[in-house]
């Protein structure tokens, strides 16, 4: 392996071991519903979070709410002993999946071409204290 190649490596590495996050794939509602959930929940504490998605009444909040969980899980087993009440949900978004393309009868014999579309969800979780670094160094550049 190149040197180049190898310190892009290394630099990945690095920035995984920050990564606290779940991601859902092909989950079959259209993205929009789901993004309405995501902008719901951004920012917000990872507890009042979880209680938001539990009392929705959309059809989407039960697949959300498990993948919050599993996202304070993936954080749980990298960070030991952490304080989980400082969690908050740092990043939500929703990305377009596949379609499936199906046809419905209409008049005079033609047909109406309907997309049921699905989407991926990836939910990112961290501290407080990660979230200020953040914004700090991007403000500071």
């Amino acid at each position: 392996m190149g040197s180049r190649k190898k310190i892009a490596a290394e630099a990945r590495k690095e920035k995984r071991k920050s990564y606290f996050g779940a991601t859902l794939n092909n989950y079959p509602t259209s993205p929009r519903k789901m993004r309405l959930l995501a902008d719901l929940i951004r920012g917000m504490n990872v507890e009042k979070a979880l209680a938001v998605l539990e009392h929705s009444a959309k059809h989407s909040s039960e697949p959300m709410r498990k993948l919050v969980l599993s996202a304070i899980n993936n954080w749980k087993q990298k960070n030991e002993g952490g304080d989980e009440s400082q969690l908050i949900v740092k990043t939500v978004f929703v990305d377009g999946a596949r379609t499936l393309k199906r046809m419905r009868p209409a008049p005079q014999g033609r047909g109406y071409r309907v997309r049921k579309r699905s989407n991926h969800v990836t939910v990112i979780v961290g501290t407080k204290e990660e979230a200020t670094v953040v914004t700090e160094t991007k403000e500071t550049k």
